[in-house]
């Protein structure tokens, strides 16, 4: 079974397209890093409430760049031809994961190892 490198590439610019806007629409750039014009605090008169609001916004930007770095590593690869082959064990990734998410780095026995 072999894979479609052209869609697999239009998949991940899609969905890195769709991690960008996520990140803009939490305050943050594609670094992660929250823009300084966000404010937590004027409409709180908790502080508790900023705390736990800002603590929310942190990891779900987190998230989203783990996501998008995922994102930028794949279409990496397919730049340098490497697209497939597990950064780990140097095997080909099965084209089924590859299809279902093309994002993966990683083929299935390495990712559980990562992963525990």
């Amino acid at each position: 079974m072999s894979f479609d490198i052209v869609s697999a590439e239009k998949a991940l610019r899609k969905e890195r397209a769709h991690l960008v806007h996520q990140l803009d629409e939490l305050g943050a750039a594609e670094t992660g890093d929250l823009r300084a014009d966000i404010d937590f605090g004027g409409s709180f008169a908790d502080a508790a409430a900023v705390t736990a609001e800002r603590t929310e916004v942190l990891g779900l930007v987190e998230s989203l760049k783990t996501q998008l770095d995922n994102v930028d590593r794949a279409l990496a690869h397919i730049e340098a031809g490497t697209y497939g082959i597990c950064d780990n064990c140097g095997n080909e990734i099965d084209p089924a994961r590859l299809e279902y998410r093309p994002e993966s780095v990683l083929c299935v026995n390495c990712k559980t190892k990562v992963t525990g």
